[in-house]
């Protein structure tokens, strides 16, 4: 990966962008866009389009990967200055005990990053019965490490945080980060944009759509899906790699980092759609996986699918490791297959495409 690429990478991931809260890397984002795109447009919601105008001869295509994070919400800051909050998104609370935060704090007229720790009492003081519970999220808070004066005035309820962490590679071509979830895929769609326009051939308007609070409900999702009103809706989202230890791969499937993009199958999936990026893959000469999804597929594929009259759908995934944690793990390689697969399907697409599900004769 080239180096402006992967701070690229790395900027989108330590831009805060809680579900509700994505204008830091709304703005990141539209940066980019603005290099290579044709338009750039921001919602009122708050998601950003950039489009690359085709030569009109092939159905048009959006690309959409959400642009939140999991994260916390200020609710409630007591006589001593910690803080309580709420979930943005899925959380699971056994891992927060003892995580370093950050906290954007908007007290002050401005916002300022202020570093927290998330607190509860230490083994030692919690009674027997309670040492194998997990510590629910309402009885945990945020110490600023500040004078209960300074943390009123400077932080309000609403505020929010992250994890405390950011981009690091290792050096095995892995990296670990908070929110592989989506921004990895935010990268790989803008990064398409740039490739189709240095080819200069696609005959299908391309956009790339950085939807805002997919965490909370594929909200963004279902109302950029409507305002493009494109004919072809691909989703590019995270899904779970099975490859380390205690997951059943008879039930989750044989997921591999490094193994390629992940092409899902099922009701969610257009199966002309399906059929083109795996054939994509193959001409592109990009390794890929075939995940099974019995049914809506929790991403943003699931709202653009149901979109006006219904839309020929479907997503393309990049395996993790540890999702909504502090330490997802992610291929760089897999992330840049995924480019060269949605590039070589875009460029593939052409006035002969008919995406009306029909018998396949044997």
């Amino acid at each position: 990966m080239k180096s402006e690429d992967k701070q690229f990478l790395q900027d989108l991931i330590e831009h805060p962008s809680p579900s509700g809260y994505e204008q830091p890397v709304a703005e990141v984002l539209r940066n980019r866009l603005a290099k290579s795109a044709d338009s750039v447009e921001t919602n009122e919601m708050g998601s950003v389009h950039g489009t690359l105008k085709g030569s009109g001869e092939a159905p048009s295509v959006i690309v959409a990967a959400h642009i939140d994070e999991i994260g916390f919400m200020v609710s409630y800051i007591d006589d001593d200055g910690f803080i309580y909050f709420k979930a943005v998104g899925g959380i699971d609370a056994a891992i927060l005990p003892g995580l370093r935060v950050d906290l954007y704090a908007t007290g002050s007229g401005k916002t300022e990053k202020i570093r927290g720790v998330l607190g509860r009492k230490p083994i030692h003081l919690l009674p027997p019965e309670e040492r194998k519970d997990v510590t629910p999220i309402d009885k945990l808070h945020i110490d600023l490490m500040l004078d209960k004066e300074e943390v009123k005035k400077r932080v309000r309820i609403g505020d929010i945080a992250t994890f405390g962490v950011g981009f690091e590679e290792s050096e095995g071509g892995l990296a670990v980060s908070r929110a592989f979830d989506d921004k990895s895929c935010v990268w790989v769609g803008t990064r398409v944009l740039e490739e189709l326009k240095k080819l200069g051939k696609q005959k299908a308007d391309y956009t790339f759509a950085g939807t805002v609070q997919e965490e909370i409900g594929l909200r963004g999702g279902q109302t950029s899906g409507y305002a493009v009103d494109a004919d072809v809706n691909i989703a590019i989202d995270v899904t779970h790699a099975t490859d380390y230890p205690g997951i059943e791969k008879s039930k989750y499937g044989d997921i591999k980092l490094g193994a390629g993009p992940v092409i899902s199958r099922g009701p969610n999936i257009n199966p002309v759609l399906f059929d083109r990026l795996v054939a994509a893959a193959e001409k592109a000469q990009v390794p890929y996986q075939i995940e099974a999804q019995s049914r809506g597929t929790g991403t943003d594929a699931n709202a653009m699918q149901l979109n006006r009259g219904g839309k020929a759908t479907a997503l393309l995934s990049v395996p993790l490791r540890y999702m909504h944690t502090p330490t997802e793990v992610i291929s760089l390689e897999d992330l840049e297959n995924t480019v060269k697969l949605l590039t070589q399907f875009v460029v593939d697409l052409d006035e002969s495409c008919d995406f009306v599900p029909h018998i396949q004769l044997i």
